[in-house]
């Protein structure tokens, strides 16, 4: 959740009319919410408390209109406005206009979805993850089990007790399940397809997954923003679990170099992609939306995706990293996500993230910061030389660090930036 100032830049920033509220929320609002210029007289609803200045939900809503009001609406006109998740700084607003929303719902209806479908999601529903799913459901009619906060023993009864057929879960939650002691004593059979995006799946836990977790494991690769999506059918393509799959029907993906050229099958740079689930642009920020922009040389308009990957020989994207989590030491390119993937083959390691840190002989360095199973004994020096001895030399860890947990936003995704700013201040 954000915090009151991140807030309130996002609610007068979308210029936003009403702001809906909840009383578990008030002190998130309070300091700004008697200030809100944008908001029209009486443009503060309550959902389930009563405060001087605000309306009662179900006032409001009695007092609409029965009669149709006739708007056309048209199919580039706004259908929502989603705010980043923020891991490089302040939220841009996404705007998604109704032709947007339409074809993401009938692409993702064809994933099985049907009126008898029961889809289950733990994700908040102010995220693309969320609404990816969820859609489709609406559209088809399907009922929907929604969890107000994630814990896996929830949700595995929740399946079992609905007979859901449809879920979407970012990886962190994935690793959770599977990781669980009790998973293999709930009736899971009702499971049709499970869904993943956000953050990249690992290999080792896509092959988990197929294995003990019923139905088809289908993992999403994509931003917010649109452009380039990926698909990744895990269950019929067992040998390139590592990747996140082919581009997805109507879409063109592509790699660029730092310069804005193509570059040959193979090679790695800038994913960027264009397709029919392009946002509009962020919302009131054209300077922002330039700045992604990509054309060809016949003049078609791609999205940069800020990710570094290159293409396998069968068109399966296979991504390298995060461009702004790359680590330069000593004049070479480390590619964090290279790491890492080491790393989680350790037998005591529960969670890991890599990142650069200052240097004073390589100018940066890779550290990396490791959560450990619980009960695991391995030291920090232990596991630094046995991920060491398979990486190679100019990609080798200075040093490990123990955690007790990773910041992550809500959903899911590590908070990098976070994770480096202790060793970067005043330099």
């Amino acid at each position: 959740m954000a915090d009151s100032a991140a807030l309130e830049r996002m609610v007068s920033a979308s210029n936003s009319r009403f702001l809906f509220l909840a009383a578990e929320l008030r002190g998130l609002t309070a300091p700004f919410d008697s200030g809100l210029d944008c908001l029209v007289d009486g443009g503060r609803i309550a959902f389930d408390f009563a405060a001087p200045g605000w309306r009662g939900y179900g006032d409001w809503r009695d007092d609409a209109p029965a009669e149709n009001p006739n708007i056309e609406i048209g199919v580039d006109d706004g259908f929502n406005i989603i705010y980043s998740s923020g891991t490089t700084g302040v939220p841009k607003g996404i705007l998604h206009s109704h032709g947007v929303r339409v074809h993401t719902a009938k692409a993702l209806a064809e994933m099985d979805f049907a009126a008898d479908s029961v889809v289950i999601l733990s994700t908040p529903l102010y995220s693309n993850t969320t609404l990816v799913p969820l859609l489709p459901a609406m559209m088809v009619g399907a009922a929907v089990v929604l969890m107000r906060k994630f814990d896996v023993e929830g949700y595995l009864a929740l399946v079992e007790k609905y007979r859901c057929s449809h879920t979407m879960l970012v990886p962190v939650q994935y690793h959770r399940i599977m990781a669980h002691p009790r998973f293999a004593d709930f009736d899971l059979s009702s499971m049709k397809v499970k869904l993943s995006t956000s953050a990249p799946l690992r290999e080792t836990l896509k092959r988990d997954i197929v294995a003990r977790f019923p139905g088809l494991m289908i993992e999403i690769y994509g931003l917010t923003e649109g452009g380039g999506g990926c698909v990744l059918n895990c269950n019929e393509n067992p040998d390139k679990l590592a990747s996140v799959g082919q581009a997805g029907l109507g879409t063109e993906v592509r790699i660029i170099d730092p310069e804005g050229n193509e570059v040959a099958q193979g090679e790695t740079g800038e994913i960027v992609g264009r397709s029919a689930l392009m946002m509009n642009g962020y919302f009131g920020r054209e300077d922002l939306t330039s700045e992604i922009l990509w054309r060809d040389a016949e003049g078609k308009t791609f999205f940069r995706s800020g990710d570094a990957g290159y293409f396998d020989e069968d068109g399966f994207l296979f991504l390298s990293d995060r461009l702004k989590d790359m680590i330069i030491s000593g004049g070479f390119n480390i590619y964090a996500t290279d790491l890492e993937i080491v790393l989680a083959k350790h037998g005591d390691i529960d969670d890991v993230a890599v990142i650069a840190i200052p240097s004073e002989q390589w100018g940066e360095t890779p550290l990396g910061l490791v959560v450990r199973k619980p009960g695991a004994a391995a030291t920090a020096e232990e596991i630094r030389l046995w991920a060491n001895e398979s990486l190679g030399k100019a990609q080798r860890l200075s040093a490990i660090e123990f955690r007790d947990e990773l910041p992550r936003s809500s959903i899911g995704k590590i908070l990098k930036r976070e994770l480096r700013a202790p060793y970067w201040e005043n330099r």
